[in-house]
């Protein structure tokens, strides 16, 4: 089980934080993403950080997001910089690759521009 939560309502180039908690004792071995799925849109992977700290970033975040993982709390954040107007979507967390069977409800971040 996999559980989102933060974002909200946020002004454009505001902040906000994102945190997925994961039930799985199996945690600390997985690399984890977060995945957007905005309206009319597929779902898309943004950033995921690999068991030894790697990261990976798509290119309409690089530089704006940052992802980090807590092995012992099985939490993995999504810090979310200088916000913008096509960042507006529902928010995943799930491994990655992803396992169909993670998906949680989600968390939606609103930008207001």
């Amino acid at each position: 089980q996999l559980q989102a939560s933060g974002g909200g309502l946020v002004q454009a180039g505001g902040s906000t934080r994102l945190t997925c908690t994961a039930s799985d004792r199996l945690f600390s071995i997985r690399t984890m993403g977060w995945y957007r799925q905005a309206p009319g849109n597929q779902r898309e992977l943004v950033a995921c950080i690999d068991t030894f700290g790697g990261t990976w970033y798509a290119d309409t975040v690089k530089g704006r997001f940052a992802i980090a993982r807590d092995n012992a709390k099985n939490t993995v954040s999504l810090q979310m910089d200088n916000l913008e107007p096509d960042d507006q979507a529902v928010y995943y967390c799930n491994t990655v690759p992803l396992n169909a069977n993670k998906w949680g409800q989600g968390t939606q971040v609103t930008v207001s521009s």
